[in-house]
């Protein structure tokens, strides 16, 4: 009788052994297909999340009274617009750096007020994560007005603007954020500078730190060297409250997949284990019965190893269509910003049908051992 008759006939009589054992491998790779298909989810939510905490480093001329820096809430120095090329073309620098926005801050005179008129230019991100840029983005002629400009002007979307003789049209009215952004106009960058009468001047580059580190991973020496060899006559200040909050929710993630991985493979293989020596025990005589019989060890050990695999085959097909169904169903609910990142990976399904039969194989190699040194003699004589 060939090997794969003798393990389905051994399957079909022992049933209960059987499913117990496919339910445990289901449940294992169902629990990893819904984590993997939802997981490229979460990283986008996280990442937006923690993009949504805005930026954490401002590069400014390093030149810059850092007394009047503090104080007024922007650089009195300026440096040339095309600084932010020259960081964006330096190599590396997007390992480090992203979203990187060019910007000219000043305090200007509006109606007898005293606003910050801030320009923005559009955001540059790294070429190859296409990642989506932060912000808004304001088209030529338009501003954004900060929610006390809104109400000391008596403003509303659509309305005129007038500053230094040119009008402009709100394009935004922005919500109340508790921050000196409430007291800000926002134009483009080409607008602001010819109000400002600097042309080709920023005095800033907003921008995110890819690092994702606390501070007592000191963060700091590797942006102000980075920085150092693409912008030399600039320096960095990092914003250490969104900082740290952002690398915290970040590690934290990477630390949740990193327990909850080995976590379902020792539970799994624990379980496979557990269900194969009892299997075992139950077929002690058989097994007496098939070594008198004339079977080897290298049989035997593959009736237990084929089993095994079969199973894993079976468990890995059925855990990953259910992983895959919950993480369609609630997924969504569970990533809404997201929700659209979530779909079957077809690739889950290969992998699930290597790692199950595989892990199952490894976790029934105690008991297949245990199996076949057992003398067939002393079996037989207690049966």
């Amino acid at each position: 009788m060939s090997l794969w008759r003798v393990v389905l006939r051994e399957l079909v009589h022992r049933k209960l052994n059987a499913l117990l054992s496919t339910l445990g491998i289901a449940a294992a790779v169902a629990l990893f297909v819904a984590y993997f298909t939802t997981a490229e989810a979460a990283n986008r939510e996280t990442t937006r999340v923690t993009r949504d905490l805005g930026f954490n480093l401002r590069i400014i001329p390093g030149n810059t009274d850092m007394e009047r820096f503090w104080a007024d809430g922007y650089a009195d120095q300026t440096m040339p617009e095309e600084t932010v090329d020259r960081l964006a073309n330096h190599p590396g620098v997007w390992v480090v750096f992203n979203h990187l926005v060019a910007t000219l801050q000043e305090k200007v005179l509006v109606r007898g007020r005293e606003i910050l008129l801030t320009g923005l230019a559009r955001a540059r991100t790294a070429p190859a994560q296409q990642k989506q840029p932060m912000g808004f983005a304001i088209e030529p002629g338009t501003v954004h007005i900060g929610h006390e400009v809104a109400r000391l002007f008596g403003l509303h979307k659509g309305d005129a603007l007038e500053l230094d003789a040119t009008r402009f049209t709100v394009a935004q009215c922005l919500a109340e954020s508790g921050t000196d952004d409430d007291l800000r106009v926002f134009g483009w960058l080409p607008d602001v500078q010819r109000i400002l009468n600097r042309p080709g001047r920023i005095n800033e580059i907003k921008a995110i730190d890819c690092l994702c580190l606390t501070a007592d991973q000191d963060p700091l020496t590797l942006l102000r060297e980075e920085l150092a060899q693409a912008l030399p006559e600039a320096k960095v200040v990092q914003l250490r409250t969104i900082a740290d909050a952002r690398a915290r929710q970040r590690q934290t993630t990477t630390r949740y997949a990193a327990f909850l991985t080995p976590f379902l493979l020792t539970a799994a293989a624990a379980w496979v284990g557990v269900l194969s020596i009892l299997n075992v025990r139950e077929r002690r005589l058989e097994l007496g019965i098939l070594r008198a019989l004339g079977y080897g060890s290298f049989r035997l050990a593959g009736l237990f190893l084929a089993r095994a695999v079969l199973l894993g085959i079976v468990g890995a097909a059925a855990g990953y269509l259910v992983g895959s169904a919950l993480a369609l169903h609630y997924g969504p609910a569970l990533f809404p910003v997201t929700a659209r990142a979530i779909q079957a990976l077809p690739s889950l399904l290969l992998g699930s049908a290597i790692a199950a039969p595989t892990l199952a194989a490894l976790a029934s190699l105690i008991p297949a051992v245990f199996a076949v040194v057992q003398d067939p003699a002393e079996i037989l004589r207690e049966g």
